[in-house]
């Protein structure tokens, strides 16, 4: 059981409007391919239009950390962490609304899945019956219990929606494979699927429940799944909902039970970023970022990958080659497509989520919740 909590068991907000510049123009000694940039590329507001990204911090009013995030809109996002803290704003986090389960107190929320502002569902991550889907369709006013882990080998890490219906979560290696559970009516129901299309696993081998995006979907069918602790970090694909799944090393750093891959994130179902590292505070994190262009089937190391490690990914909206990634160091950008990343806020941050209106949110430790703006 790897992922994070499962031992074995300002500073500066403001993104940097001339280091944004930087990044998202090629990098000098970038080749002419690098440089060119695409219609959808030059949409990005740069120092040069006059704006750049900017993380604002919301106040939570809580110290929980939010490793859980789902991000609706520009107004509307949903975050889930320690002690069972589940927030909802409207507002584009003027406010938050505790709308914590009854009776949760005692759970670890690793990620949140919303469908809307009214409509969402929570896993908690843990041992036996500390693994648990939560369901709201009231804005988190009621909560319905839908799945609770009887498996005591079983610990469930991330969870993901293809369409409002179809869904899928993932547990770490039971009988030597990772258990796949699926849902196909919002999460109000669950089952196990067979694992005989599931590769086995490598010795030590499990996920990381660090940003919620150790499972992440793209389509109608296709997801992936990152894995850490063994010899190599693999990549995880199915093309089928899960049920028949191909592996892939990736270049991230593994061979100790701290690093990995911990986050993945899929512009569509080819163009794949993964990153990740070693989690533990002042170790290095070389090689820290991958990038797929075939669906996850095989990954390149990125020429100039994040400094350190970096739990959650994610792609910036109306962009064909920018995104986010975030960590307890920093925050990185890129505009190649994650081949080469620069650091732009050196806040703690342990996930990142981007609505399809471009609304971005990043959370994390002590129940710091940021907004990005322009």
């Amino acid at each position: 059981m790897m992922s994070m909590g499962k031992t074995r068991r300002r500073v500066s907000v403001g993104l940097c409007a001339a280091a944004v510049a930087a990044v998202l123009t090629a990098p000098a000694q970038a080749t002419q391919a690098t440089q060119a940039r695409t219609a959808q590329d030059r949409a990005v507001p740069s120092a040069a239009d006059g704006g750049g990204p900017v993380w604002s911090l919301t106040p939570t009013g809580t110290g929980a950390r939010f490793r859980g995030l789902a991000a609706v809109s520009r107004d509307t996002a949903w975050v889930a962490g320690s002690r069972g803290v589940v927030l909802r704003t409207g507002d584009a986090g003027r406010s938050w609304h505790d709308v914590s389960p009854p009776g949760a107190e005692g759970l670890e929320f690793r990620d949140v899945e919303a469908f809307d502002g009214r409509r969402a569902v929570v896993l908690a991550i843990g041992e036996g019956e500390a693994s648990r889907v939560y369901r709201t369709t009231d804005a988190g006013a009621t909560w319905t219990e839908t799945f609770r882990n009887t498996d005591p080998r079983a610990f469930y890490d991330c969870v993901t929606f293809f369409d409002r219906r179809n869904g899928l979560a993932m547990s770490d290696p039971v009988d030597g494979k990772y258990r796949i559970l699926s849902t196909r009516d919002g999460g109000r129901s669950w089952r196990v699927l067979p694992s005989a299309g599931m590769p086995a696993a490598q010795p030590g081998e499990a996920a990381f429940a660090a940003s919620g995006q150790c499972l992440v979907s793209s389509g109608p069918k296709d997801v992936w799944l990152a894995t850490g602790g063994g010899a190599t970090a693999r990549v995880l694909h199915s093309a089928d909902r899960g049920r028949n799944w191909t592996a892939a090393e990736s270049t991230v750093p593994a061979g100790d039970p701290a690093r990995g891959v911990f986050g993945l994130a899929f512009r569509d179902r080819r163009h794949g970023i993964a990153v990740g590292g070693d989690y533990r505070t002042g170790e290095a994190s070389p090689r820290a970022a991958a990038v797929s262009g075939d669906g996850g089937h095989g990954w390149r190391q990125a020429s100039a990958p994040p400094p350190g490690y970096r739990s959650g990914v994610a792609w910036l909206p109306r962009t064909r080659a920018a995104a986010l990634a975030v960590g307890p160091t920093g925050t990185d950008l890129t505009s190649d497509g994650g081949r080469h990343w620069r650091t732009v806020d050196t806040g703690s941050y342990d996930t990142v989520d981007c609505a399809a209106d471009t609304g971005c949110w990043a959370s994390g430790e002590k129940g710091r919740v940021a907004r990005l703006s322009w």
